[in-house]
């Protein structure tokens, strides 16, 4: 298995990372290294954590473990750039990495509902309303219709990371809606590896989450997706 490495903003929810890293097993190494900035959910605050010198920061910082491609694990700190701002993002964190394959969070919603074939989704999301359906804006570009978008207004990554696990199960349960082939969860700070399994099985659907799917980038980039057990449909699907 190569060496996929991670920028992650401050500290929330990075211990997704290495647990995804024994579910993958077979010498998977998912290095994380992090960056600063605030962890509020405002949009100057989160146009300056995804700014390209940050993110060479990042990049730098990743490069004493080799990696094979390299992601951006901010889910708002790259679609509050639109999907032309997002594109530049990632195409500067790739220069700064050396040319390795790169992407963030943003991108990997889209490409991950798009292997399952989703049109329809919903949005559980922590953030205050006006981040959120900058979010929905972005999937809108990639094809992605949002039927339902519940925001919880969450300020900070922070008090987004504090959530014990069945207060996380319920705020996302919660924010189903019928018309959805799916429900996305799009905040990094938040623990849902452990819970991908649960949810779906109360909802009986696709669920997406934000560290699962840029895990599942990475590793696409490297061109080993596979089957996992215990991280939901899209570590099921045909292809994975």
């Amino acid at each position: 298995m190569p060496t996929v490495g991670f920028i992650y903003p401050d500290h929330a929810a990075e211990d997704d990372y290495p647990l995804a890293e024994r579910m993958l097993g077979d010498g998977a190494r998912l290095p994380v290294e992090h960056i600063y900035g605030t962890d509020l959910h405002a949009v100057a605050e989160l146009l300056d954590l995804g700014s390209p010198d940050r993110l060479a920061e990042g990049a730098a910082l990743l490069a004493r473990h080799e990696p094979s491609a390299v992601v951006w694990a901010c889910t708002s700190g790259s679609f509050v750039y639109g999907w032309d701002g997002a594109e530049e993002q990632v195409a500067k964190l790739s220069a700064a990495a050396g040319g390795l394959p790169a992407s963030s969070t943003s991108f990997a919603f889209v490409r991950a509902a798009t292997a399952l074939g989703l049109r329809k989704v919903a949005v559980a999301a922590s953030y205050p309303d006006d981040v959120a359906e900058l979010f929905v804006e972005f999937l809108g570009r990639g094809g992605i219709e949002v039927v339902s978008m519940s925001a919880a207004d969450i300020d900070t990554a922070a008090e987004v990371g504090e959530l014990a696990p069945e207060q996380v199960v319920e705020l996302v349960v919660s924010r189903d809606h019928p018309d959805a082939d799916a429900l996305l969860v799009p905040d990094t700070a938040m623990r849902t590896l452990a819970l991908i399994d649960t949810i779906e099985e109360r909802l009986g659907k696709p669920v997406l989450t934000a560290n699962q799917v840029t895990v599942w980038e990475g590793l696409r980039l490297t061109g080993t997706t596979r089957e996992v057990p215990g991280l939901g449909t899209l570590f099921r699907a045909k292809g994975a």
